[in-house]
């Protein structure tokens, strides 16, 4: 089997008015960024499909594709694709960049994520198996998630609380800054809700010092339930994180995605949970870390369509620490996911497609109608 040909599309999907950020404060939408999607073809009539990432430059994606042609899928290295052969260095790829032997812990080159989805798509459907079996197996067959939103008007966020609440989610995950209406907003969501829905609170790092952000956290809890403070400080100060973390007023998070940074908040004492991020080969060996140090995670995301989502739930799937509410969002904050099927939430849950490959297939008919290139 040899990758004949990549095709291309560069798509742009608006998101949904009211989903993501209420226009007080973005009135820009950060959906207009195109993002590129890609169908690796062979000579036996299979195909695998990959996402990147909105924004990626389009030069950067059609260099790296057509490093696949003539390529057989069934010999390239699953832990870092396309190559194919030892990694030994004197036959390696890339000799100067032995990422095995670096605080990478993967692949850095561009490009490298949306490939692995597409190869693991492929082999899955040549084999007959799921993605997830290429990065050790499922374990179990349906993954925790929350409802989305970015920064919202109290009246915009109970709006959607109604939607996630109609849609079985448990929880919800916003975005917000110390300078606006965060209580309002949280006030607002559990009044439709319930106090018992869980929020995961997620500043950017936008609550400016410690004193701030126990402050807040202490207000919140004695409203309605806290499931986490995520990045509300400064990333870089681990002394603070621990220091938030030793008053156990909610439990903390850092969102990251590289073994070294994972390793020193855990060395650190300085996080309760984990946002983990990366392929899927590398969330996987992140999420083992945290498994390792007794520390659950979650899968984040940025807002994607549906091929690269069903990559990130094969990837949740398969990691044991990822028993939090991940985020799979872009199904309710685009105008269309670019896929005949969409993401199976039930009951708080995403499940996992048992189809071969990622399990899902392309619309052409929606590629076509937001198609810029």
């Amino acid at each position: 089997m040899k990758i004949t040909s990549v095709d291309l599309w560069t798509v742009v999907v608006p998101s949904i008015p009211g989903r993501v950020n209420s226009v007080k404060y973005d009135p820009h939408d950060f959906s207009e960024i195109p993002l590129t999607v890609m169908r690796v073809n062979t000579d036996e009539g299979l195909y695998g499909l990959g996402e990147f990432g909105r924004g990626f430059p389009l030069d950067q994606i059609e260099a790296a594709t057509r490093r696949l042609i003539g390529l057989d899928p069934r010999q390239m290295i699953p832990q870092e694709m396309p190559e194919t052969g030892s990694l030994d260095v004197k036959n390696a790829a890339h000799p100067y960049n032995r990422w095995w032997e670096s605080e990478a812990g993967g692949p850095t080159w561009g490009a490298y994520d949306t490939i692995e989805m597409a190869m693991f798509d492929l082999l899955g459907k040549y084999y007959d198996r799921p993605a997830n079996w290429f990065i050790g197996g499922a374990v179990r067959d349906k993954v925790p998630a929350d409802y989305w939103i970015g920064m919202q008007t109290p009246e915009d966020a109970a709006e959607n609380t109604k939607l996630a609440v109609a849609r079985g989610f448990k929880g919800m995950k916003l975005k917000c800054a110390m300078d606006e209406c965060l209580v309002e907003r949280c006030e607002a969501i559990w009044e439709v809700a319930g106090r018992g829905f869980k929020l995961t609170i997620d500043p950017n790092t936008r609550f400016w010092r410690l004193t701030e952000a126990l402050d807040m956290a202490k207000v919140l809890a004695a409203r309605g339930k806290v499931e986490v403070f995520e990045d509300p400080m400064a990333k870089w100060n681990m002394d603070w994180y621990h220091a938030f973390r030793q008053q156990a007023v909610v439990p903390v998070a850092l969102h990251l995605g590289s073994p070294n940074e994972i390793i020193n908040a855990i060395k650190a004492e300085a996080v309760d949970y984990f946002n983990l991020g990366g392929s899927m080969v590398q969330f996987v060996r992140n999420a083992a870390m945290a498994h390792a140090a007794g520390i659950p995670c979650w899968h984040g995301s940025g807002n994607d369509c549906g091929i690269r989502e069903h990559s990130y739930l094969h990837a949740a799937a398969a990691a044991r620490s990822c028993i939090l509410g991940s985020d799979f969002v872009g199904s309710w904050t685009r105008e269309d996911d670019l896929i005949v099927e969409p993401l199976r939430i039930e009951d708080g849950y995403a499940i996992v497609p048992d189809k071969p490959g990622l399990g899902c297939d392309l619309d052409l008919d929606a590629l076509d109608k937001y198609r810029v290139k």
